[in-house]
């Protein structure tokens, strides 16, 4: 459980830190979105190991991968100002 744990708080910060390195110019503070990262990690892992129970390490860092990866999608914002297109 421990190396769950740990293993999943270091998955959520690799995310964090590919998407903070890849797309900074769409997210918020550098320390928002690092701070983030592990902790959408941990709960993902959390989450995972409450409903599928123990003995299941892989399937539960899956769903600590799942979890960070649509947290940090969440704080994304748009590109571009959306245009309403006159009819």
């Amino acid at each position: 459980m421990l190396l769950e744990a740990l293993g999943s708080v270091l998955l959520g910060f690799a995310l964090a830190w590919a998407a903070v390195t890849r797309l900074s110019h769409r997210l918020p503070d550098r320390r928002t979105v690092l701070g983030v990262g592990p902790l959408a990690g941990l709960f993902g892992a959390f989450l995972t190991h409450s409903a599928i129970g123990p003995g299941h390490g892989v399937i539960t860092l899956l769903g600590a991968t799942f979890v960070a990866s649509v947290t940090l999608s969440l704080l994304l914002r748009p590109t571009r100002r959306l245009r309403r297109w006159a009819a």
